[in-house]
């Protein structure tokens, strides 16, 4: 199966594929099965008493991920070990993870930054270290809305859109993250996520 990644998203190499659970051919076939995947994954997610107290570890984030694409990806929920397009290297991702958590729970605790201020730099540094071999974007996007469930009962609309589909929506998606690369103005990826 030949895979189309939207630009900014990792591609799938023919070893990731081979991860591949069920018997799909086509593109639009994995959407709609990852799409099934996820949204059992969302109602399981906003109930789970374990992601209420492990939401900000490494073992509810990989959780979260297996949740999220267990019944399409043998790897679900495993950090990726090659090298991609974007990334910490496969091995920095544990450290750069564990810096990442200490510092949400840092902010948290302090109030450093609003709270919305909080997901969205939790949701770029997730992008950013990208553990897993695919999915981190609707992975740490969850991630994100989790962590705004729990500490202001609401969800961000990330621009009511699927994002992993090219459009302009996806563009001004990409360019916010790469402007929250340069750690100086988190502002364009927050008035995304709210959009």
């Amino acid at each position: 199966m030949k895979i189309q990644s939207p630009p900014g998203a990792t591609p799938l190499d023919d070893e990731t594929l081979r991860g591949l659970i069920p018997g799909l051919t086509t593109q639009g076939e994995l959407d709609e099965f990852e799409a099934a995947g996820i949204a059992r994954a969302l109602l399981w997610a906003f109930n789970s008493r374990t992601l209420k107290k492990d939401l900000i570890s490494a073992s509810g984030l990989c959780l979260l991920h297996r949740k999220m694409f267990e019944e399409t990806w043998e790897w679900a929920g495993q950090f990726r070990k090659k090298e991609t397009n974007i990334g910490v290297s496969p091995e920095s991702i544990q450290n750069n993870l564990a810096i990442l958590l200490e510092d949400v729970k840092f902010w948290l605790t302090h109030r450093t930054f609003s709270m919305e201020e909080i997901a969205a730099r939790f949701h770029h540094r997730l992008v950013w270290i990208h553990p897993f071999p695919n999915g981190n974007g609707r992975f740490s996007r969850l991630a994100a809305d989790l962590l705004m469930r729990q500490y202001e009962g609401i969800t961000f609309s990330w621009g009511q859109e699927h994002l992993g589909r090219m459009g302009e929506k996806r563009e001004t998606y990409i360019k916010a993250l790469k402007i929250a690369d340069q750690h100086q103005d988190y502002d364009p990826l927050i008035r995304f996520m709210k959009s």
